[in-house]
């Protein structure tokens, strides 16, 4: 893997999310605890919805448009809803966020 860093961890406030800018574009980071953050598409498939405005609780967010609930894990739409966002390999290292480049490029040539 081919990892960057993207920013630091206390950066983001505790169930808050930011956007990073990337070599290939702009990412969400969600931090759902202490020393855990996920990183994944910042639109919502149903209309667009910026997902780094939503609300994160456990390991999930949901769109600020039209509540869509989202598992931060897979990235697939929760309950009856159908859709799925992109999500991210990162890892954290002594408090700096980093994520897989290769990952991005590969993702968002598809």
């Amino acid at each position: 893997m081919n990892w960057i860093d993207i920013g630091a961890v206390a950066d983001i406030p505790l169930r808050g999310a930011r956007i990073a800018k990337t070599p290939v574009g702009c990412i969400a980071l969600f931090r759902t605890g202490p020393d855990e953050v996920f990183a994944a598409s910042d639109r919502c498939p149903h209309k667009g919805g910026p997902l780094s405005e939503g609300i994160v609780h456990g390991q999930k967010v949901t769109c600020p448009l039209h509540n869509w609930v989202f598992d931060l894990n897979t990235g697939q739409a929760q309950g009856a809803d159908e859709g799925k966002i992109e999500t991210y390999p990162i890892c954290i290292k002594e408090g700096r966020i980093l994520i897989d480049a290769d990952s991005i490029r590969n993702r968002s040539a598809a």
